[in-house]
Order: C-alpha cells, then structure tokens, then sequence
C-alpha cells in the first residue's frame, strides 16, 4: 500500500536506532559518572583482572555514546559498546542467561538490546571519511 511507502526510511530508521542507543547507555554512564565504578573494580578484582579495567566503561558508556549522538566515528563507537556490553554480560549477568522476569520476559533483555544495537549500527553506518 502506498501509505507505508512513506515510512521507508532507512537512513531515517538507522538514525533513530543510533539515537536510541546513544541516548538510553548515555543515562547509563551518567550513573556510572555521578556514582563510581567501584562495583566493577571489585567484580574485576574477584576475577584476577586489575580494577583500573573499570574505567573503561565510561568509555563505552560516556564517549561512544556522544560520538553516536554527534554523528562522528559511529563503527569504532558502536564497537566499543558492543565490547562494553560483552563485558557487562561476563562479569554482572552470566547467571542470568537462562532467567526470565516475573513477567515472563527474558532477564537480559535490555542488555541484548544494547548489544545487538550496537552491532546494527556498526553493520549499517554509511560509509563516510572520517565519521
């Protein structure tokens, strides 16, 4: 039908979804910024790994949010969160892979959201010098 012709919009459509992301693991790194990363310095310490590690994750929840946002080096960004989550998965969530909510939803949900987003919008940025 013709009416849904004007809602294809793919540059639109990645746009929105690059938005999304930024803005939602933004409000993320807020917290992380307002709060510390001493939560993940300790979960990186029982695991062996030096608690300096945790500051990387204003990196994938600060900055590569607000490159999303301004439009600037979108796959290294999107990657960076992409690795970020993998990390958050690894270290807070690896035994929540086979938990649902109460309501019945699967207990990583949102950060299989930010995950595969992230992957989305690295797969689909246009190709551009220097963004």
């Amino acid at each position: 039908m013709k009416i849904f012709d004007a809602f294809h919009n793919s540059s639109a459509g990645i746009a929105l979804l690059r938005w999304t992301l930024g803005i939602l693991l933004l409000l993320h790194g807020i917290a992380k910024v307002t709060g510390g990363v001493g939560f993940i310095e300790g979960m990186l310490g029982k695991m062996g790994l030096p608690g300096f590690i945790a500051y990387g994750v204003y990196i994938g929840e600060v900055v590569a949010p607000i490159l999303l946002l301004i439009n600037r080096f979108v796959v290294p960004a999107a990657l960076v969160i992409a690795v970020n989550m993998v990390f958050a998965l690894v270290l807070v969530h690896t035994g929540d892979f086979f938990q649902l909510t109460q309501t019945g939803g699967w207990k990583l949900e949102l950060q299989a959201f930010f995950l595969v987003s992230a992957l989305v919008v690295a797969l689909t940025a246009p190709k551009t010098g220097g963004k």
